[in-house]
């Protein structure tokens, strides 16, 4: 990472070398890289679900190339339930995470009472690396839409909080949207 320039992504995931987990935890985002996506969803009801088409290919490479080097990624998705359309938009394209090599599970926000949850999302790399991610109330990336930590303490209590997460969610292919 370069002194004072926002953490990138793509470089964080090459360099892992044993895992990378991401924690979802909003019922919506309105990220602009996939505002054509979800429109055309929103208007035909038909999700891109083709692991080769522009959309997907650049993220099903990316995790590819990681799982083929022995990094295990999984996804976590705290929702809110009856879920937002956005989470039904989500659901329907998960088919090509998993396809990619993604583990995904799902958890209704009313099972995960007892749980002492992080503030905002993150990608957490090998243990070591956190990678928060910032986003407004309408769920658009902030000026500063990422901020990368690794004080031990912080991150394990992030990885703490994941895996009881992880313990208690569903698995992608075992969620029922309500």
């Amino acid at each position: 990472m370069r002194q004072n320039e926002p953490p990138r992504f793509d470089e964080l995931l090459a360099g892992a070398r044993r895992s990378a987990v991401h924690l979802e935890m909003r019922d919506g985002y309105a990220v602009q890289d996939e505002a054509d996506d979800y429109r055309r969803w929103r208007e035909t009801g038909e999700r891109d679900v083709d692991p080769a088409s522009p959309y997907w290919a650049p993220w099903v490479e990316r995790v590819r190339a990681a799982t083929a080097r022995g990094v295990v990624m999984r996804r976590v998705r705290i929702v809110s339930e009856p879920v937002s359309e956005y989470i039904r938009y989500e659901h329907a394209g998960t088919v090509v995470n998993v396809h990619a090599g993604e583990e995904v599970r799902w958890l209704p926000r009313d099972q995960a009472v007892g749980l002492l949850l992080p503030a905002v999302d993150g990608w957490l790399f090998d243990d070591e690396q956190l990678l928060l991610n910032h986003f407004d109330g309408d769920g658009r990336w902030r000026d500063r839409p990422m901020e990368l930590r690794t004080e031990p303490v912080l991150v394990r209590a992030y990885a703490d909080a994941v895996e009881a997460v992880w313990d208690r969610a569903v698995p992608h292919d075992q969620y029922e949207i309500r």
